[in-house]
């Protein structure tokens, strides 16, 4: 697994995940729907700390910044 996430890439999943956790915990995703953002807030924050995305090694992405030479 080659990392192909970036650092804004990542801090972006991170703010969403918590974003959806706290409208978990406040009752505004309740039933099913809830549980399918957990389940995506799961996987967001795994993604973002393994900084490694299976659907980005499909379609060939990588948010990665490449340092320049100088």
């Amino acid at each position: 697994m080659k990392a192909n996430i970036g650092s804004m890439d990542k801090f972006v999943r991170l703010g969403l995940a918590i974003v959806l956790i706290i409208l978990f915990y406040n009752s505004t995703l309740t039933g099913t729907l809830g549980i399918v953002a957990l389940l995506v807030a799961l996987i967001l924050t795994i993604t973002s700390l393994v900084n490694f995305c299976p659907l980005y090694s499909i379609f060939k992405i990588n948010t990665i910044r490449k340092k320049e030479d100088k």
